[in-house]
C-alpha cells in the first residue's frame, strides 16, 4: 500500500470512529481516537462544500444559500486543518445538490479527493430562517452529524459558528474558536484605543473611548471582564471594566499600573505596579484590592501569564541583567528561569493547552516569535524574515496564535497555527494595530 494510502485510510478510519462516537453516546470517549491537531505535520482535510440547497424556491432562500455555504467553507478553512476543494471540480450538479445520504452519490466525491463532505439547506420566509447541515465521511458514505437550526437574518453567522463547533468537536475533541473574541490596541481614530473583534477578524468595534493612549487588554476567563491600562486619567492607571454593563474600577497609584492578566477561574488578577518604587507583580481582586505582591527582586517584573489551572504563572524579570521568561510555581513559591537562549525575551502567553509558552525574542535584525515547553525544552522559531512580530496570544483551544507584525510596513494583527503556518493577516483598519488578546470562548454575551 503506498504511504499516503495508508495516511488516508487512517484518517477516514479516525473520522469514522468519531462520528459512531456521536451516534452512539453511550459509547466511551476513551475508546476513539480524534484527528490530533498537535502534529505539526499534520495535512488538511480535503473537503467539499458544495452550495446549499434552496428548500423554499425563492430568490432570498437562494441567494441565503450561496452565501452561507461560502461562510461555512471560509469558516472552517480559517481553522487551517481544511483544504476546501474548488466547486469547479466537483462532479455533482450543482444546480441541484443532494443533501440526504441516500441521494448523494459519494463516489463523485471520493473522485475528486474529497474526504470530508457538507450539505446544506436553506428555507427562508421573510425574515426568518431554517438551516440543515451535514457532515459526511465520502469514503465511509456515512453522516457524522447531522444539525438544523431556526432563527432570522441576524442569527446567521451564529449559525454557521454553532455548527462549524460541532464539526470541530466531532473532529478534534474540542469546539474551535468560533464562539471567540480577539482584543487589540488600534491607532485607526488617532489615538490608541482598544477594539475587539469576532475571532475572524468581523466587525471590529471600538471599545475604549477615552480619546487618550489605553494598552494591555486583558480578558478574564469568563469573558465577562476586561482589565487594560489607560492614560485617560493622566497617568498609566490599571481600568477593570465589566464588558456589557460598562462597571468600571479605576486602580490609581503612584508609578505604573500594566500589564494585567486575570488569575483563571477567579475574580483576581495580576498586574505589574510601582509604587513602592521597582516594578513588581502584585495579585489584586477583580474590584482593584491589592492581595499580596508576587514578585520580589532588584530587576524589574512584568508581563504575567497564567498556567490554565492558575498553579503558576509565568513572567518576563530583568533579575539575571536581561530581560527572560521565568516561572513561579504558587504553591511552593520556588522560581525557575525559561528562557536562556537570546540576550531579550519577552512577552510571554500560556498556551491554554497548558504544555507551551509563546513569547517575542529579540534576534539579529528583528523580533520574532517562538514557543517553548514548559520544562524549558523544544524551542521552536515561528516566525522569520518578515519583519517584527511581536505579542502572541493563544486560541482559547491552543491551535492557533494571534500576533503583531510590521511585515507589510504599519503594525497590524495577524493568525497563524501553532506550528507557525498558514500566517495571514487578520484585522484591516486604517493605523496601526497590535497587542491581540484572544478571549474565551464567549456563548452568552
Amino acid at each position: 500500500m503506498p504511504m499516503n494510502r495508508f495516511y488516508l485510510v487512517r484518517l477516514v478510519a479516525i473520522v469514522c470512529l468519531a462520528g459512531l462516537l456521536m451516534l452512539n453516546p453511550a459509547a466511551g470517549a476513551e475508546e476513539y481516537e480524534y484527528i490530533d491537531i498537535s502534529n505539526p505535520f499534520l495535512r488538511k482535510i480535503p473537503t467539499a462544500v458544495p452550495r446549499f440547497k434552496n428548500l423554499s424556491g425563492n430568490q432570498a432562500a437562494g441567494t441565503l444559500a450561496v452565501e452561507l455555504s461560502d461562510r461555512v467553507a471560509d469558516t472552517l478553512a480559517f481553522t487551517g486543518y481544511f483544504e476546501m476543494l474548488d466547486r469547479g471540480a466537483f462532479l455533482a450538479d450543482p444546480e441541484n445538490p443532494n443533501i440526504v445520504a441516500s441521494r448523494i452519490k459519494f463516489h463523485n466525491w471520493t473522485a475528486i479527493g474529497s474526504e470530508l463532505l457538507i450539505t446544506g439547506g436553506v428555507a427562508s420566509e421573510g425574515e426568518s430562517i431554517e438551516l440543515e447541515l451535514r457532515l459526511f465521511d465520502t469514503f465511509q458514505e456515512k453522516m457524522i452529524i447531522g444539525k438544523r437550526y431556526k432563527g432570522n437574518r441576524g442569527n446567521q453567522r451564529q449559525m454557521i459558528n454553532r455548527f462549524c463547533s460541532e464539526v470541530m468537536l466531532n473532529l478534534t475533541g474540542n469546539r474551535g474558536v468560533f464562539d471567540s473574541r480577539i482584543a487589540f490596541v488600534s491607532a485607526s481614530n488617532g489615538k490608541k484605543e482598544i477594539y475587539i473583534a469576532e475571532f475572524d477578524g468581523y466587525n471590529p468595534r471600538q471599545f475604549t473611548n477615552n480619546n487618550d493612549i489605553s494598552l494591555f487588554p486583558a480578558w478574564s476567563s469568563d469573558g465577562k471582564w476586561m482589565a487594560y491600562t489607560s492614560y485617560a486619567g493622566g497617568g498609566p492607571d490599571l481600568y477593570i471594566r465589566n464588558i456589557k454593563e460598562k462597571y468600571v474600577t479605576i486602580v490609581s497609584k503612584k508609578g505604573i499600573q500594566i500589564t494585567p492578566a486575570w488569575v483563571p477561574g477567579k475574580f483576581e488578577l495580576a498586574a505589574t505596579l510601582s509604587f513602592s518604587g521597582d516594578q513588581e507583580i502584585y495579585l489584586l481582586t477583580g474590584r482593584g484590592k491589592i492581595i499580596k505582591r508576587l514578585t520580589q527582586s532588584r530587576g524589574i517584573d512584568v508581563e504575567p501569564t497564567w498556567s490554565p489551572d492558575g498553579s503558576e504563572m509565568a513572567f518576563v524579570s530583568k533579575r539575571s541583567g536581561t530581560p527572560q521568561v521565568y516561572v513561579k510555581n504558587m504553591g511552593s513559591g520556588r522560581v525557575r528561569r525559561l528562557t536562556y537562549e537570546g540576550r531579550y525575551n519577552t512577552q510571554p502567553n500560556w498556551s491554554p493547552k497548558g504544555d507551551r509558552i509563546a513569547f517575542s525574542a529579540m534576534v539579529p535584525g528583528s523580533i520574532d516569535i517562538y514557543t517553548i515547553g514548559v520544562d524549558g525544552k523544544g524551542l521552536r522559531r515561528l516566525t522569520e524574515g518578515q519583519g517584527d512580530n511581536e505579542a502572541p496570544c493563544w486560541s482559547p483551544d491552543g491551535s492557533l496564535i494571534a500576533f503583531s507584525s510590521n511585515r507589510e510596513g504599519i503594525s497590524k494583527v495577524y493568525i497563524m497555527t501553532a506550528f507557525g503556518t498558514d500566517q495571514r493577516r487578520l484585522i484591516s483598519l486604517p493605523g496601526a494595530q497590535t497587542s491581540p488578546k484572544w478571549s474565551p470562548n464567549i456563548t452568552n454575551q
